[in-house]
């Protein structure tokens, strides 16, 4: 429970600095990819959604397996942000940090599948 809550949390957090704070994740977006700010408002609103489902027990299943669809979505972004080393505030800046976002995809696929398990 208390890593279903924690996870809920992060996607909460998440999906809420995707519209607080915008810029960080329209700099990842892939040139080829259109309509940036509508997929970075879109993927804001499904981890805010997302999250919010973790922590209702008739939707957890489904908020995880849409989490986990999700976080593949945005697999090429962490690909585009670490293969072009965009220059980002903070820690996200540095290049092990971008490389590194891209295998931690995958615990936190598990972690949301772990969430689908009744």
């Amino acid at each position: 429970m208390i890593g279903r809550i924690l996870l809920a949390s992060i996607f909460l957090v998440s999906g809420t600095l995707h519209f607080l704070a915008p810029g960080a994740y329209l700099r990842i977006m892939p040139p080829y990819l259109p309509a940036h700010t509508l997929l970075v408002h879109i993927s804001g609103v499904a981890e805010i959604l997302g999250g919010i489902g973790l922590l209702v027990p008739a939707t957890r299943h489904a908020a995880a397996w849409g989490l986990m669809v999700l976080l593949v979505a945005v697999l090429p972004a962490n690909i585009y942000m670490a293969t072009s080393h965009l220059r980002l505030p903070g820690v996200m800046g540095q290049s092990w940090a971008q490389w590194l976002r891209i295998p931690l995809q995958l615990p936190l696929i598990y972690w949301a599948w772990l969430c689908t398990r009744r």
